[in-house]
């Protein structure tokens, strides 16, 4: 009875992985969600919003509030001023977003160009739409890192090509895309009159200042052509809040809220009250996140030296709150023939889930080797982690790094 159009896509792996940690009382490193709440002075925003009486259908496109505090949230990252009545959308969440984007904007027919490993609702978006996917490869270096062959980008752009797809800083692998790739991104969008969508949801969550997160929409001649879309929840830590938010020129705006009215109409009203607090509350904001970055940067350190020692081969992250591992060379990898059963396995059997990344390639067998660890995690949940591995993998478990 399924269309066919979803045919393919099957329940989420996000989903799968969670249920099956819960079955096995497992330590969830598999799905992106942190085990703690993000700042008390956002959640008293959503609570006396509530407690007020702002709890009917919000404005479609977002309350006022919100809107002027993602304008100055964009101004402070950019320099550059927006309309936040025309040039920005809240939606429920960036997931939203992004099929809003997409269907409001793809026609059938038209060629989206995805970079994989890609988030899964990208592929399953360019379905609904009728779009046609084409695929870029994000490929493991030996230094460390993932990269795309600036040739093989410049080939997946033809005369159909409607829209490009970026995710800066990238899930699952980490990777915070250069100056120099966002120019050639952005070049060849503009030679091939293109759109781009940038999903920029890790946008706070960078730890080398050498590799910052760079917006492309400002780069020369984007503006006009970039939906840039955010949210909430990774930056202050509330994904199950859903808050999210597209930002473009109007006549790009227009298009998405073609396709939000019908999607969501409107987003939990006392909850973009309690949105517009974070970005606005610049103090407290700006404390909170310090604490967080330096929670992960430890986290980062300590979950991937922890994995190394147990033989994996440890892919960094410079951004979002991921881990890339190649897991081919720990103990017992022979028994598993891919990722897939790897990540079951070891959730049944050391009682750590992890995600198994081919769900999110075309090509899957560029995914087989690998494995992602999120551990954007509270630190006796990473610890346990670590502990559980290193039992598992018959190694002696070190006391933690600080």
């Amino acid at each position: 009875m399924l269309a066919q159009r979803l045919a393919p896509f099957g329940t989420t792996i996000f989903t799968e992985m969670t249920l099956l940690a819960q079955k096995h009382d497992a330590v969830n490193l598999a799905q992106g969600f942190p085990d703690f709440d993000g700042p008390d002075f956002v959640k008293a925003a959503a609570s006396d919003a509530l407690r007020a009486g702002h709890n009917q259908y919000a404005r479609m496109f977002g309350i006022p509030p919100l809107n002027r505090a993602i304008a100055a949230w964009w101004k402070e990252a950019t320099a550059t001023d927006i309309d936040p009545d025309t040039h920005i959308t809240v939606t429920s969440g960036c997931t939203e977003a992004i099929a809003a984007a997409i269907l409001g904007l793809i026609n059938p027919g038209d060629e989206v160009i995805l970079f994989e490993p890609y988030y899964d609702s990208y592929r399953a978006s360019v379905a609904l739409a009728g779009g046609v996917p084409k695929f870029v490869t994000l490929r493991a270096s030996d230094t460390g890192g993932f990269s795309f062959d600036p040739r093989e980008l410049q080939a997946a752009f033809t005369t159909r090509t409607r829209a490009i797809l970026v995710n800066t800083p990238h899930n699952p692998t980490g990777k915070v895309f250069s100056r120099e790739e966002l120019s050639l991104i952005a070049d060849l969008t503009i030679a091939h009159d293109a759109i781009a969508l940038t999903d920029e949801v890790y946008e706070r969550l960078t730890y080398d200042p050498a590799k910052p997160h760079l917006r492309l929409a400002t780069f020369p001649g984007m503006a006009e052509r970039t939906v840039t879309m955010s949210s909430l929840g990774k930056s202050f830590s509330m994904t199950g809040w859903k808050i999210g938010w597209a930002i473009a020129p109007p006549d790009l705006t227009r298009a998405v809220r073609a396709a939000h009215q019908f999607l969501t109409f409107s987003t939990a009203t006392p909850l973009q009250h309690g949105a517009a607090a974070a970005l606005a509350n610049i103090p407290e904001r700006e404390a909170y996140m310090t604490d967080l970055l330096a929670h992960f940067r430890w986290a980062r350190t300590f979950l991937a030296a922890a994995l190394r020692d147990i033989g994996f081969r440890v892919y960094v992250p410079d951004g979002a709150y991921f881990i890339m591992a190649d897991w081919t060379q720990v103990p017992a990898a022979a028994e598993y023939p891919d990722d897939t059963a790897f990540c079951k396995g070891l959730t049944q059997t050391a009682g750590v889930a992890a995600i198994p990344p081919s769900a999110f390639y075309e090509h899957r067998d560029h995914g087989r080797p690998l494995a992602r660890f999120a551990f954007c995690k509270k630190r006796e949940t990473l610890e346990e982690a670590v502990r559980r591995l290193c039992l598992w993998a018959g190694r002696p478990h070190g006391a933690a790094s600080d």
